[in-house]
């Protein structure tokens, strides 16, 4: 299991949800680390850290949420970070 990061910017009905604590919540189940805040355009962005399987089922289980409405997402590999949690970025 290969460790990777990935930046993702998250489009549509994102803010205002719940997207950012419910993305918590995944990652901390799904064993990823990273950090997620809202954008001042309305989007939300995301870096999620661990095994990339887990990352894309993040991105699953965030489609099928009540009230959020992902209309794109924008996934760009980044560099890994030393850290230890998930943080929301206030």
């Amino acid at each position: 299991m290969e460790t990777v990061r990935k930046r993702i910017i998250f489009s549509g009905r994102v803010q205002g949800v719940g997207f950012r604590w419910k993305c918590s919540v995944l990652a901390d189940s799904l064993r990823l680390t990273g950090t997620v805040r809202n954008l001042y355009d309305g989007r939300v962005e995301a870096e999620l850290q661990g095994d990339e399987g887990a990352i894309y089922e993040l991105i699953s289980r965030m489609k099928q949420q009540r009230f959020i409405d992902i209309t794109d997402c924008d996934i760009k590999n980044i560099p890994l970070k030393d850290e230890r949690g998930f943080t929301i970025i206030e």
